[in-house]
């Protein structure tokens, strides 16, 4: 079995919905955001073997705007067997879509708690097929643009 390699991987994560989503973010907002930031007070559930936590990533942040930017695709708010892996227990002994759920809630909490605004796009904010995003910048960025309007102020 092949396995596919690092390269594929990162340029497969560049075209997803995800990143699309935030490179809008950023062209509405004029500047780069930190993709995959970890904060280090957002983390995971200890391992319990060792009691290491894990700093948990957050979408997208934009430090000059205080700004946290989560995309809620499909798996966040159904079961998507591919991701959910319901056959395998996390480190917190729960299946991977509860640990998404509960991490996701952890997110939604402690960052405005560390007065950071969030602003979660879902899904519904772009047109779409089989739970992807059918592209159409110009539109989506005025989508963006709205839900952002307040913070770009």
């Amino acid at each position: 079995m092949t396995r596919p390699s690092r390269v594929t991987a990162v340029a497969t994560r560049a075209s997803s919905d995800e990143h699309y989503v935030i490179d809008l973010c950023d062209a509405v907002l004029g500047v780069q955001a930190l993709r995959q930031h970890r904060f280090p007070w957002l983390l995971g559930d200890p391992s319990p073997k060792t009691g290491r936590q894990v700093a948990l990533p957050v979408d997208a942040y934009w430090p000059d705007f205080n700004l946290v930017v989560e995309f809620y695709e499909r798996q966040h708010d159904e079961p998507v067997t591919f991701f959910d892996k319901p056959e395998r227990l996390t480190v917190s002994g729960v299946p991977r879509g509860l640990q998404r759920s509960l991490y996701d809630e952890r997110r939604r909490e402690l960052v405005p708690q560390h007065g950071i605004k969030l602003v979660i796009v879902t899904l519904d904010v772009f047109e779409s097929r089989r739970g992807k995003i059918i592209r159409r910048p110009s539109e989506d960025r005025l989508a963006i643009a709205a839900l952002l309007d307040e913070i770009h102020r």
